[in-house]
């Protein structure tokens, strides 16, 4: 039998105690529960000797999430050469060291606060990348594959569905999931995957993105600089997030859930191949983080 994600190299790990902590309270009835609850620690990332950010993070994959956010944040170059991620726990601190010598004082001072939860931050001149970037024109998502893809992720154990508070981004190559990580911020998961794929030569070429976050102008603009032509979300959509997947050509679709979806740009890469008179047997999710309901009104829709 055909498991889409048996190939995944990052998968989430809710039994992870170092992830979750177990609370206790009292429910409506005012009888005794306990509950588990996703940490949330602080994070700074240094590029060679010079602090470049802290962020508040689920606290695994440190060295994904640094390298992913100074790629992100046109720190980090393609032909950069990385001697070397010096990781310590204890003092909440990831070291990032390259061959090249860095300097982005100047850079830092334009700071932008994101509309992602945990205090995102992003640097002004990010816009600077994508202008250059075009995206695979013939890349294509079959309406099967994903609701498949979709189904997949909804039922494959998880923080979001042990736990909660928690916001999920996977990399997938059809319905075939390559990495799958969560973290507290949209941002800080999109990171994560972006240092995934940079730490292990993965381009973002006919491949999918999907995350549970909003589809802002932020995420939108972190998947282009992935390369990366398709873009999914349960969730929905900003206007700014929409004018810029239009403007990059990237194919946004969002309120994606069982065998729904809209779609708002880029609907030229969208193959519809499902079966309409099918079971609802693929899985609708358990809400997002707007506790949004999917809209009968559907630029492009499956009923």
């Amino acid at each position: 039998m055909n498991i889409p994600h048996k190939n995944a190299s990052v998968v989430p790990k809710p039994d992870n105690s170092n992830l979750v902590k177990i609370v206790e309270g009292r429910n409506e009835h005012n009888q005794p529960v306990k509950v588990p609850v996703v940490t949330e620690i602080p994070l700074t990332i240094f590029l060679n000797n010079q602090e470049i950010v802290t962020t508040m993070s689920l606290g695994d994959w440190p060295d994904y999430l640094a390298v992913g956010f100074l790629k992100n944040q046109n720190m980090l170059n393609d032909n950069d050469i990385i001697t070397g991620i010096d990781v310590d726990d204890d003092l909440g601190v990831v070291v990032v060291r390259t061959q090249r010598e860095t300097d982005y004082e100047e850079k830092m001072k334009k700071k932008i606060q994101t509309s992602g939860c945990a205090q995102g931050t992003q640097f002004g001149d990010m816009m600077d990348a994508v202008g250059n970037i075009t995206l695979d024109p013939d890349a294509r998502i079959h309406t099967s594959a994903m609701m498949r893809l979709i189904k997949t992720i909804n039922t494959m154990p998880s923080l979001y569905l042990s736990a909660g508070a928690i916001h999920g981004c996977v990399l997938a190559e059809g319905d075939n999931i390559l990495a799958y990580i969560e973290d507290v911020g949209r941002h800080n998961a999109v990171d994560k995957i972006a240092g995934w794929m940079r730490l292990n030569h993965i381009t973002g070429q006919n491949k999918i993105f999907y995350t549970t976050g909003r589809l802002t102008s932020e995420m939108v603009i972190k998947t282009v600089q992935m390369q990366i032509p398709i873009l999914v979300s349960r969730s929905g959509f900003t206007h700014s997030g929409v004018a810029m997947a239009e403007q990059t050509g990237l194919t946004l679709i969002g309120r994606a859930r069982g065998k729904r979806f809209t779609a708002l740009t880029g609907c030229e890469r969208i193959i519809d191949d499902h079966d309409d008179d099918r079971a609802d047997d693929l899985g609708d999710d358990q809400g997002d983080d707007q506790g949004e309901k999917t809209s009968p009104q559907r630029a492009a829709s499956r009923s």
